[in-house]
């Protein structure tokens, strides 16, 4: 692999694509409002079906004469795409500031906004999910949202891994014979669902022809083969690595299309592309240096599309964290590990382009290749943030035991987003249901159920630190405020999801998620072989060293009395700094392999696991968790008021998921990796993110390169789900540190984003 290199080509088409900018459009919302309005009377899923058909067949296209994946949802690259079916109020009342926000910035173009007032938002308001989910549940919601973050309210639901292996085998002819197979016997109640299948189908064929229609009207000579493939694809399922390629990134372009919605992500791509890779290269019609460069097309391709999402949400998901998530190794379905050519090539793509799509990971497992290890540390080594390492010896046995998954379907997992953990084409996994403040809910159990940013009463008034004589006490409060609010939280999310269902069908998805087109159910409803929702607990490192804190040192050493420390709080520790010093330094903390600090941890986390046990969704299937927080730790922190692990109100939570608390892993890599690893992986079924930092000389000799590999290899002996890590240079990781520049969940935003 060595012997490879990046073309002209790549090299030009990355130079275009970074100069381009980025703009908020409204072409796609022009023509849904206009369908909508010319068949008022058809029901809604005919409406959404219809409006995705027109949008393939009439959104404007463009190509690049280097290009050899073609295809995007707007025709320009990186453009935000308004989509008023789930969400036009928040749009009327940001369009002017998408330009100057703090995140996510997009230029807009005064005729757009006009546009927009004029036509598009008054037949809109009051008819979006958005606006379905305020007027039914809107106050409730806001009521807990300091405690938890409902999602998925303005917009559809992505973090799916589609079955492309069946896409491929198919394509979009062969779906629409089966679905018009399906329809001739089908009952009454499913005909309308296999009737909307078969219009967003003839959309795709139309789609991929006119991207074949294009290149021939003008002629681009460079471009003749992809046009005949394009056309092909149209017709018949990919024969060749670049028509499978191709018909890949068309599947991608299409869910965006209708769902506009973040992390469709194509899984384990090594696995069911190599194939066709493996038939070309032995019919010597590909090499090597083709491939790679029909893939690093395709990379450049998946940063082409960005999401637009309000700025309340851009906070909690920064950086355009678009999440097409390519996994790479891992076990095949009879537990043997398995990499190829493929593998490789991937890792080459990341090495060459270092964008921050796709989220590129790498799955590990006890019998792991040194080769394919070794040239993943490579691309480490390059500060990309990339490639991210899960951990099959921890993921795939808690995702058969505690979710029911069948066992080749676990031994088959894909990752969606930044880690979420998903099955491969079979499964709506609604991985980010919400998010469950911990240490706001413990802040409420400490202080009257008050806030101490507002004094505000939103949580149970179950006493305070004065009053809990014991620290079982206070962890007795703690359990109940906790069931309180995921009481609130359950109650929301049932409203969401069946909003979801009233207002989202996904017809097209339907056809590529395993066992809608047999049940003849829109995967909305629960169509799907499995139908999961995933929280998030945030954030663990900081509640265990907060509740370290208190019962070292006021409950066993009573080194603080309770009515100062929650002075101390109340006041942000002005006029309580020695306090403080104690507090930060006095106990040990998460991290460091202390085992009574660490078990705690896992005692909050199994809690919080068991309780959602108590619980089903709206589609019938179950919830679990997780622990990741993309950039939430940041907007969760201007939640949350000072803590008993002697941090400032306002600041920024731990960041990662599993990580401890910047600057207080004291003991080296090996003692956070024992400190994560008593976390129960029941506890992260739906990802789990554990962020570490290694400076670039480590890496700079073979010695240092088989260091970290025995690294790995311990990090797969000791359980722990997932890894990352940022390769910075000492000045970047105190300018970090200074300027809270915070490089967000290395695989879903790093610096790269946001300079971009």
């Amino acid at each position: 692999m060595n012997c490879l290199y990046q073309t002209k080509r790549i090299f030009d088409l990355k130079e275009k694509m970074l100069s381009s900018k980025r703009y908020a459009s409204i072409e796609q919302a022009r023509i849904i409002t206009r369908v909508y309005q010319e068949n008022e009377k058809l029901s809604l899923p005919k409406k959404r079906a219809l409006s995705l058909k027109a949008a393939l067949e009439e959104l404007e296209i463009s190509v690049e004469d280097e290009e050899l994946i073609v295809g995007n949802r707007t025709k320009g690259v990186r453009y935000g795409v308004v989509f008023p079916e789930s969400g036009c109020s928040w749009i009327n009342q940001e369009f002017e500031t998408l330009p100057t926000r703090p995140q996510d910035q997009f230029l807009v173009k005064e005729e757009d906004i006009k546009e927009f007032r004029e036509k598009i938002y008054p037949y809109w308001k009051g008819k979006s999910l958005e606006d379905a989910i305020k007027g039914t549940y809107g106050i409730e919601i806001n009521e807990i949202s300091k405690v938890v973050k409902i999602n998925q309210k303005d917009h559809a639901q992505g973090h799916i891994c589609p079955d492309s292996a069946l896409w491929l085998k198919l394509g979009p002819q062969g779906l629409m014979e089966k679905a018009k197979k399906k329809l001739k016997n089908c009952k009454d109640e499913q005909k309308e669902f296999y009737e909307c299948t078969i219009l967003v189908l003839e959309g795709a064929v139309h789609f991929m022809q006119r991207y074949h229609d294009l290149i021939e009207s003008e002629k681009i000579e460079s471009l003749k083969e992809v046009g005949k493939i394009c056309m092909k694809l149209s017709k018949r399922p990919p024969e060749t690595f670049h028509e499978a390629v191709q018909s890949l990134w068309f599947l991608f372009v299409i869910l965006h299309m209708e769902s506009n919605a973040s992390s469709f992500s194509p899984g384990r791509m090594d696995q069911y592309l190599y194939p066709y890779y493996q038939r070309d290269i032995e019919k010597g019609i590909l090499t090597k240096q083709e491939a790679l460069e029909i893939l690093e097309c395709l990379w450049l391709k998946f940063n082409q599309v960005v999401y637009l999402r309000n700025q309340n949400s851009a906070k909690y998901f920064a950086g355009f964290p678009i999440g097409f998530n390519i996994a790479i190794g891992g076990v095949d379905e009879k537990g043997n590990d398995t990499y190829n050519e493929l593998s490789l090539l991937c890792l080459k793509a990341q090495e060459h382009l270092g964008l921050p799509q796709p989220n590129l990971s790498v799955r590990l497992n006890k019998n792991s290749s040194h080769e394919l290890m070794q040239a993943a540390i490579k691309v480490v080594s390059l500060g990309s943030g990339m490639p991210q390492f899960f951990n099959d010896e921890a993921i795939i046995q808690p995702m058969i035991e505690d979710l029911g998954i069948e066992e080749k379907d676990a031994r088959n997992y894909a990752i969606v987003g930044c880690v979420e953990l998903t099955t491969h084409g079979n499964n709506l996994g609604w991985s980010d249901a919400a998010m469950f403040n911990l240490n706001k809910a413990l802040e409420l159990t400490l202080n009257h159920g008050k806030c101490l940013l507002t004094k505000q009463q939103i949580g149970l008034d179950l006493g305070s630190l004065e009053t809990y004589q014991t620290y079982q006490d206070l962890e007795n409060a703690f359990q109940k405020q906790i069931d309180y609010f995921i009481d609130k939280m359950m109650a929301a999310e049932k409203i969401v999801e069946k909003a979801h269902q009233d207002y989202l069908p996904t017809a097209f998805l339907s056809t590529v998620i395993d066992d809608c087109l047999e049940k003849g159910l829109d995967v909305t409803k629960g169509g799907a072989k499995y139908n999961l929702s995933g929280i998030q607990m945030i954030q663990v490192a900081n509640l265990v060293d907060s509740l370290a804190a208190i019962k070292q040192l006021v409950y066993d050493d009573k080194m603080i009395s309770q009515h100062d420390l929650l002075n101390a709080l109340q006041e942000d520790f002005k006029g309580y700094e020695i306090m403080q010093t104690m507090l930060l330094n006095k106990v040990p903390k998460y991290g460091n392999d202390v085992k009574w600090v660490d078990e705690l941890g896992n005692q909050w986390a199994c809690y919080f696991r068991e309780k959602m046990k108590c619980y089903t969704n709206y589609r019938g299937g179950p919830y679990h968790t997780g622990m990741y927080t993309v950039s939430a730790h940041v907007p969760m922190g201007e939640n949350v008021g000072a803590s008993p692990d002697g941090r400032n109100a306002l600041k920024p939570l731990a960041d990662g998921g599993m990580s401890p608390v910047y600057g207080r892993d004291l003991q080296g890599p090996t003692a956070v990796l024992k400190s994560v690893s008593k976390l129960n992986n029941s506890c992260t079924t739906n990802g789990g993110l554990l962020n570490m930092k290694f400076l670039p000389e480590f890496f700079k000799t073979e010695t240092g390169c088989l260091k970290f590999e025995n690294f790995l290899r311990a990090f797969v002996d000791l359980k722990v789900p997932h890894i990352q890590f940022n390769v910075l240079e000492k000045r970047f990781i105190m300018l970090k540190f200074i300027l809270k520049i915070i490089i967000i969940d290395n695989s879903c935003c790093w610096l790269y984003s946001i300079l971009c």
